[in-house]
Formats: structure tokens, C-alpha cells, sequence
């Protein structure tokens, strides 16, 4: 049997949120996502602790297609440290952190009008 990294190819909006997870595109996902043009990836980061340059990797290596990444920073809003918010606006990304819910209420707009949105989103019970 093969294990691999969840991965869903496309982009999509996202259902729901909660109960340790998402669901879009008639799936669903336990634990954080990270939603980019080249698809939705399980997110190993679990806590507003594990959001560190690393984590975003993937993100600024898409900065072409990305102008807005959202970052859901849990069931509460969270401000981002000035040295990650300083690497995203090197990389020409507008970053912005809230709660996961308005992250993915924000996402599913963004998306709705062809933006160039990514989302970044640490699961919620």
C-alpha cells in the first residue's frame, strides 16, 4: 500500500471547516490546508506556533500566480510576526491573517472573483 501527501490537483472552494478539518471538491481533509493555484495540499502545521517561513514553502515558491495569501490562524485572529509578514511582502504577496472561518469565508469570495488568492489555514475543532 501506498501512502501519499494529501493532494487535490485544481482549485476549488472549500465547503466547510471544523471538526479538525475541511471539505470541498466532495472530499474531506483532517487537519490544516494550504490552498495554492496548483492545487490543496495537507498542511502540516498544527498551531499558530508552527507558522514559520518553512511551513510556507510552497507559497513563495507560486508568487507568480499569488497576490493575496490568507492565513487562518485558528479559531482566533492572530497577527503575524513582522519578519513572516516582511518575507511575504519581499515575495510581492499581500498577507493577511484572521480566523480560519473568515479565511475561508474571505477565500471563497476571492475565488468566486478569479483572484489571485491562496489561503493558508490551520484547522479548527
Amino acid at each position: 500500500m501506498e501512502i501519499r501527501d494529501a493532494h487535490f490537483p485544481g482549485r476549488a472552494p472549500l465547503d466547510a471547516y471544523g471538526d479538525g478539518g475541511f471539505r470541498f471538491a466532495k472530499m474531506s481533509h483532517r487537519g490544516s490546508v494550504l490552498c495554492v493555484p496548483s492545487g490543496i495540499f495537507g498542511w502540516s502545521p498544527v498551531s499558530f506556533a508552527d507558522l514559520t517561513v518553512e511551513a510556507f514553502e510552497k507559497v513563495l515558491d507560486d508568487t507568480a500566480d499569488i497576490e493575496v495569501l490568507l492565513i487562518g490562524t485558528g479559531p482566533d485572529l492572530r497577527p503575524l510576526p513582522a519578519d513572516l509578514k516582511q518575507v511575504f511582502r519581499d515575495a510581492g504577496i499581500i498577507a493577511d491573517s484572521m480566523s480560519t472561518g473568515a479565511a475561508v469565508r474571505t477565500f471563497n469570495v476571492m475565488l468566486s472573483e478569479e483572484r489571485a488568492v491562496a489561503a493558508a489555514l490551520l484547522a479548527v475543532d
